[in-house]
């Protein structure tokens, strides 16, 4: 079910087979369980459940369970891929790789840890030359855990 608002087409949300369909990734490092919201073109809003059964909490850190900033950020690059496909109209083809390629001003507000489920708001900045520019902010309870201006570009997997 898809709506028409001020800004364009909203798209209705998105299931974990859904996002399956949009991103190569998968467990342990598919970082996006659900889209809520996006405006192909502009914006995308999804979110990570993050569960005590997360492959890192046992090794970061045992005595303090704190989800890795790097997953936080790969989290909000994944969402950025969606909402990238969902703009070109199209889905992974097996021969390209959406890559990131850059964070710029990124900033860890709060610890994200089990229990906590991590709300991601991307907007698209820019694209130039098959460059993808993005700013991200990844919320837990309203408050900002994390946010960064991101670069993503697809590339052919090739030789």
């Amino acid at each position: 079910m898809s709506e028409t608002g001020a800004s364009g087409t909203i798209d209705s949300r998105m299931d974990i087979h859904q996002i399956l369909e949009y991103l190569p990734h998968r467990y342990p490092i598919l970082l996006v369980d659900r889209v809520l919201e996006v405006v192909p073109g502009e914006r995308i809003t999804a979110l990570k459940n993050v569960s005590m059964n997360e492959p890192f909490f046992p090794g970061h850190y045992p005595h303090h369970p704190v989800m890795p900033g790097v997953l936080v950020v790969e989290a909000m690059a994944q969402t950025a891929a969606i909402l990238s496909f969902k703009t070109m109209g199209s889905k992974p083809d097996g021969v390209s790789v959406y890559y990131f390629v850059g964070i710029d001003n990124a900033r860890f507000k709060r610890p994200v840890g089990p229990g906590d489920q991590l709300i991601i708001d991307v907007r698209i900045e820019t694209t130039r030359r098959g460059i993808w520019k993005y700013s991200a902010t990844a919320k837990v309870d309203g408050q900002v855990a994390a946010e960064a201006d991101l670069m993503c570009a697809m590339r052919s997997t090739s030789a």
